[in-house]
């Protein structure tokens, strides 16, 4: 008898001890072998592990333990490893390899536990007055795994040379290509090997590797029956008479498959694709392959199972254009495919609660490092029932559409197409949209504390799914962001890197606007009477515009004549911006671009006017490195305008805005600097922020 350790992806351990139990034979699997995370050990014949090396569908390595023993340090390690009589195992003309697998205190790098390992199996070879063997990292003749567990160390011979995962049959796979024994462990659970007679669907089948799976599984044939080259092959202790038994008895229960299987894909491509794996793994005669979109797919058969790997993307932006998507496939699977079994892996629930469906069961996978969930569906007549929400029965839905028939008139007669449709009206719904050109932002707040979070995206994916036909947008141009308080640099960084800039337009003005890189777009729309306001101020007028952001508010002062205009900001990207949406404006003359901290440029001008209108408009906070000291608005903003006072020529005006909610104005302190200051907020609220009156305040301070 023998000690094996057989290895897997993590969480299908103990799918792997049931398969290994089905191939031997075993009635009592939990009697048989231990299961520890991502492996599977137990002691057998070396018939046991070469059916295991032929057969397993789920497996990736099947290691044969040679030695084990204490590795609490280095020497523990070396010595457990020269214990073993190396010689006996394998020819020193032949090279070999070390994996190395876990860390302890003592040895905390694998490379390091590597290369005892080695030094003891080479030291073997030369204190029997043997040849030295070779060390290979590629194509190896023979390879070692030695693993780690706590502070016992187990040496072993990986019979099957490469992950068995690698069937040998895929010769080139699509863009999200599936590993073979995920699909494997998707059929598992599905129990379609139980079920083999009733047929099989991959409405979504890229390079076919499910239904090729299936097809292995329903004809019982092993899929690493031809593989070409294995571990054991320049190992001593290879038993060929046992190895050839093993693949006899595999062999002898092939059959046909009873039922059709079908692989079905919008993409001619990834089908032709699909095919020639088929082709390769010798089932192609047992798939039916066609071209055709996964909402349209139908199949001529009683009802059998369904098992697929849809799209779910891994960014904000692929999951709002793909509810809609998992929407209509739960409308299109209730109305074609009742009584069916239904399994889909997604790495978002929320895109699975998009169905409609209630879950049979639920089972945890990894397709590589990403977590999934693979959900499981009985079509059955209540689950085919299932109430769907429709637009005019949602409470989201009515109010949106009621929002968008108040603002009808307004946004025909007002000169922009960057307004806000909704903001937070609902608190179960509690997010802002915001509709630029054809791009609509969906910026999602924290919900309220008495509910969930998990109802709160719950809602969020109801209100993604009718938001495109409420207001006429594609799908694809929604873009979701999650709005949190930003502090210091993480207001300037990027949350994406489409480099997508888009035109808007806005009283005569035209600007980029970005709607998926940066949190904040490049346009503040709660600012658009403010900017109209002061750049009536600006005809003639030489023009200071500091935290100028992408310069919007520059713009639009020389559109109205200023004489000349500068524009500061710390960050290169927004003044980049900024000189781009002059450009955009065919904007030429006086016009100044700086890239510096605002406050320092405050304090450390030299000159004693120089300025007729001066815009400040700063942040709540920051703390970013880049400035000599943090910035709070409440605690700063009398120095700051102190400092910018200086900078204003006779009769000069300052126009001074921030959103801090809770902003409290010392006018007493302002009338000693020698402003009249006047609150001009309530007249900046545009009709699209009505519902917001604390959105920003304004004041305007004359000298």
């Amino acid at each position: 008898m023998h000690k094996f350790i057989v290895t897997a992806a993590k969480g299908l351990d103990e799918l792997l001890k049931h398969e290994i139990a089905t191939l031997l034979g075993i009635e009592n699997p939990d009697s048989y072998a231990k299961v520890q995370p991502g492996q599977v050990s137990f002691e057998g014949s070396l018939k046991d592990a070469y059916k295991i090396c032929l057969g397993s569908r789920l497996a990736n390595r099947v290691l044969l333990v040679l030695g084990q023993g204490k590795a609490n340090n280095a020497e523990e390690l070396y010595n457990t490893t020269a214990g073993i009589d190396w010689p006996q195992i394998f020819s020193g003309n032949h090279s070999f390899s070390v994996m190395f697998n876990g860390t302890s205190k003592a040895i905390n790098n694998s490379q390091f536990g590597a290369l005892k390992v080695k030094d003891a199996i080479v030291d073997s070879f030369v204190e029997d007055g043997q040849s030295r063997p070779d060390v290979s990292r590629v194509g190896p003749d023979i390879q070692f795994h030695a693993r780690l567990k706590r502070e016992t160390v187990y040496v072993c011979l990986d019979l099957s040379y490469k992950s068995l995962h690698l069937r040998g049959y895929r010769l080139a796979t699509g863009e999200a290509p599936l590993k073979e024994q995920l699909a494997a462990a998707m059929l598992y659970r599905s129990q379609y090997h139980q079920n083999t007679h009733k047929a099989l669907l991959d409405p979504m089948c890229g390079s076919g590797t499910i239904a090729i799976e299936a097809a292995l599984m329903a004809a019982n044939i092993p899929p690493n029956l031809n593989r070409d080259k294995w571990g054991f092959d320049c190992w001593h202790g290879h038993n060929q008479n046992a190895f050839d038994e093993a693949r006899g008895e595999l062999f002898k229960l092939q059959k046909d498959p009873e039922a059709k299987i079908y692989a079905f894909d919008i993409s001619t491509v990834v089908l032709d694709l699909a095919r020639e794996n088929a082709k390769q793994a010798g089932v192609e005669d047992y798939i039916e392959f066609k071209q055709v979109d996964a909402l349209n797919a139908k199949v001529n058969s009683q009802p059998g199972i369904i098992v697929s790997n849809p799209p779910y993307g891994e960014r904000l932006d692929d999951y709002v254009a793909l509810l809609p998507f998992y929407n209509k496939l739960g409308q299109h699977l209730k109305a074609e495919f009742a009584n069916w079994y239904v399994a889909l892996l997604c790495s978002n629930e929320q895109l699975l609660k998009a169905l409609k469906l209630r879950t049979h069961k639920k089972f945890k996978f990894f397709n590589g490092k990403l977590e999934t969930l693979l959900a499981c569906y009985e079509l059955d007549e209540a689950n085919c029932q299932a109430f769907e929400a429709r637009p005019s029965d949602d409470e989201f839905s009515n109010r949106l559409t009621k929002n968008l028939k108040k603002l009808k008139s307004w946004i025909k007669r007002t000169n922009t197409n960057a307004y806000r449709v909704y903001d937070a009206d609902l608190p179960n719904y509690n997010f802002a949209i915001d509709r630029y050109a054809d791009y609509v932002i969906v910026q999602e707040y924290a919900p309220p504390k008495e509910i969930p979070e998990a109802k709160a995206q719950e809602r969020l994916a109801q209100a993604l799914m009718h938001i495109p036909s409420i207001l006429g947008v594609n799908k694809r141009n929604i873009v979701l962001k999650v709005r949190k308080k930003q502090q210091g640099k993480a207001q300037y960084e990027k949350v994406s890197s489409h480099s997508n800039r888009i035109e808007v337009h806005e009283n005569g003005a035209k600007f980029w606007i970005n709607p998926s890189d940066y949190l904040d777009v490049g346009l503040f729309l709660d600012h658009r009477i403010t900017r109209q306001k002061f750049a009536k101020e600006c005809k003639n007028k030489n023009v200071l515009n500091l935290f100028c952001y992408t310069g919007s508010v520059s713009v639009h002062a020389a559109m109205h004549g200023a004489k000349s205009v500068t524009s500061v900001d710390m960050s290169k990207t927004y003044i980049n911006w900024a000189k781009d949406n002059f450009d955009l404006n065919n904007l030429a003359g006086r016009y100044e671009f700086i890239q510096a901290d605002c406050l320092t440029y405050l304090e450390q001008a030299k000159i004693t006017g120089g300025y007729d209108c001066i815009f400040l408009d700063p942040p709540s906070f920051s703390n970013s490195k880049r400035m000599e000291q943090d910035w709070d608005v409440q605690r700063d903003y009398l120095d700051m305008l102190k400092h910018a006072r200086n900078l204003l020529n006779k009769g000069g005006i300052i126009y001074f805005s921030n959103n801090l909610r809770s902003f409290k104005i010392d006018n007493n302190a302002l009338h000693e600097m020698g402003f009249n200051v006047e609150n001009i907020s309530s007249a900046t609220i545009d009709e699209d922020f009505k519902r917001n009156q604390k959105i920003h305040q304004c004041w305007v301070l004359r000298t």
